[in-house]
């Protein structure tokens, strides 16, 4: 069986030429009040796509970042855009890939753009992230919010539910919110 977490179901996707919604100033504005300066900080982007948030982290915020997605052709279009010393690739599952491989032991910074709704075991994602993140680190996830688009919208069920935004928000010590249009966006702290 083919799921939404499984490289079967997204590499077709970005091999096929399928891209997603872009980084954009506001996002990245607000992505730079609650991450700050990353001062050479590890950073980790968990379904990092082609890259550009990733890069994000590395050039302009100046964290030390690595790159993860269960995509092949996602993890090559990302490092094709690398010009010079960038971030660190990694074509791995977080759920069920081994973290030693991972280029460091904890992260100052995961982040999760637009990735968390397509994650089966969210419960067994978090573990994972926690077990990641650095004591005062911070988690940021980018996500949709199921029925905040138009009621005539295809899309307005597309989004996480209040259950699994509950699922997300339990057990962090400090949850920050704030949203871009029918994004979510939350620092979550251990």
């Amino acid at each position: 069986m083919t799921t939404t977490s499984t490289a079967s179901y997204w590499e077709p996707l970005w091999a096929g030429g399928r891209r997603y919604r872009q980084l954009d100033i506001p996002e990245n504005r607000l992505m730079g009040n609650y991450l700050g300066p990353g001062r050479g900080r590890p950073a980790l982007d968990i379904g990092c796509g082609d890259g550009s948030l990733a890069r994000h982290l590395h050039h302009e915020l100046g964290y030390r970042t690595t790159g993860v997605d269960i995509s092949p052709s996602a993890v090559a279009l990302a490092a094709a855009h690398d010009e010079g010393p960038g971030p660190a690739w990694r074509c791995a599952d977080i759920i069920t890939s081994d973290l030693t491989a991972l280029p460091e032991p904890a992260y100052a910074v995961i982040t999760c753009r637009l990735v968390y709704r397509w994650i089966d075991d969210k419960a067994a994602f978090l573990n994972r992230v926690r077990h990641l993140l650095i004591p005062g680190g911070t988690f940021w996830v980018v996500t949709e919010i199921a029925g905040r688009r138009e009621d005539t919208d295809p899309l307005h069920s597309l989004g996480i539910s209040p259950a699994e935004t509950e699922t997300l928000t339990s057990g962090w010590s400090t949850v920050q919110t704030a949203d871009l249009d029918v994004l979510r966006c939350y620092a979550l702290h251990p």
